[in-house]
């Protein structure tokens, strides 16, 4: 029986709150295996045990494994007799030719109080079987393969390879955000990061259509295809920003005109919140990488916000953004090219240094509730889920 055995690493930190973390953990592997044959997934101690029913579901069961966060790593596992001899047959059995490597070691973890066999005296006699088999010399510190033996409760495991999981916390377990996202680079990453911290993000896109191209809503939708495989259900708000825009410049002096279009989309962005519970907002915004992402102008902008606002990337390099950007798969979506919401009535120079009053004067011009009010309203919700069944 083939069984894919999953570690936890932050997760088992959580002292008495640990069974309410595994069990959101375990409600996120089944959300993300669903139509795949899973038989089962049971909880050991400090593991979790995933039953195939199909071995030739494995491939895309790992693949989707390694997007669920919460998961330190993960391993195909066979089951092993609890009987010493059974044991070292059925790991000898499954050995890989003598060719394929040079050293070895054995290591066993023993979470089972009734299996009384000290794990170094364990691995120390399964290591001599295999010693026998294949004839590999003995490394405990940098071995070509490492035979992994487990002992839980009422069952043995083995296996001798592990893929990395995504980590951070299980999704459900951080609270509820609002994301502004972009078409480009740096807000997918910023949305992806908060989720990793077990955070559930709504995604909020500004488009200036008709005033400009669907192309930032369509890249829009893919990127949140792409963050939704890690989340597993995501709502999209996109929100018609171009006639906003065009208000904002008949009646605000060039220079302001981004800070006012920025603290305008908090605005909007808490007015989602609102509607799905959320408690904080969260940007792809990086000091000093474009005029309005001063500290001077950061400040100004969140001046408009009445709750917390997450920037995750705040002190990154681009180079380190774009390579997170490769990893998660957003990056190919977001260099497309488009016009999105901010190149549309841009000023030509833009305020670097913007001061609250100012800002507020600017602002007493406009109506800002009925702009609020005019977006939301006009808004429209697409949901997202992943997997499709």
């Amino acid at each position: 029986m083939t069984s894919i055995l999953v570690h936890y690493s932050e997760v088992a930190l959580k002292g008495k709150n640990r069974s309410w973390f595994v069990g959101r953990l375990v409600r996120n592997i089944h959300g993300a295996l669903a139509g795949l044959h899973v038989k089962e997934v049971r909880t050991h101690i400090g593991r979790i045990e995933i039953v195939l029913g199909q071995d030739s579901a494995l491939p895309e069961v790992r693949d989707r494994l390694s997007r669920i966060f919460g998961i330190a790593n993960y391993s195909v596992a066979t089951h092993l007799p609890i009987d010493f001899e059974g044991m070292a047959s059925a790991i000898v059995a499954q050995l890989p030719p003598k060719e394929s490597a040079k050293s070895f070691r054995v290591l066993v973890r023993r979470a089972d109080p009734k299996f009384t066999t000290p794990s170094p005296d364990l691995a120390r006699d399964l290591g001599s079987r295999v010693w026998h088999a294949r004839g590999w010399t003995v490394d405990l510190d940098h071995a070509d393969l490492v035979i992994r033996v487990e002992i839980v409760p009422g069952a043995a495991f083995c296996y001798m390879g592990r893929d990395a999981g995504a980590g951070g916390l299980p999704m459900g377990t951080g609270g509820r955000l609002v994301g502004l996202l972009s078409g480009g680079i740096d807000s997918p990453v910023a949305a992806w990061r908060m989720m990793k911290r077990g955070c559930n993000v709504t995604l909020v896109h500004f488009h200036s259509a008709p005033f400009l191209s669907n192309t930032s809503q369509e890249k829009a939708r893919r990127l949140a295809e792409v963050l939704t495989r890690y989340q597993l259900r995501t709502k999209l708000y996109l929100v018609p920003f171009g006639e906003l825009q065009r208000q904002i410049t008949l009646s605000v002096q060039g220079d302001l005109r981004v800070i006012i279009y920025r603290r305008l989309m908090l605005r909007i962005a808490q007015r989602i919140a609102s509607h799905v519970r959320a408690r904080a907002l969260v940007t792809g915004d990086v000091i000093g990488q474009v005029a309005s992402q001063t500290l001077d102008n950061m400040t100004a902008i969140d001046q408009a916000a009445h709750m917390p606002v997450f920037r995750p990337l705040v002190g990154m390099d681009k180079e380190e953004i774009i390579a997170e950007a490769q990893r998660l798969g957003t990056f190919d979506i977001s260099i497309v090219p488009d016009q999105d919401s901010c190149t549309l009535f841009t000023p030509r120079h833009p305020e670097t240094h913007a001061r609250r009053y100012a800002v507020d004067e600017a602002e007493k011009t406009l109506p800002v509730d009925t702009m609020i009010k005019t977006a939301v309203d006009s808004a429209v919700v697409e949901q997202l889920s992943f997997p499709r069944v």
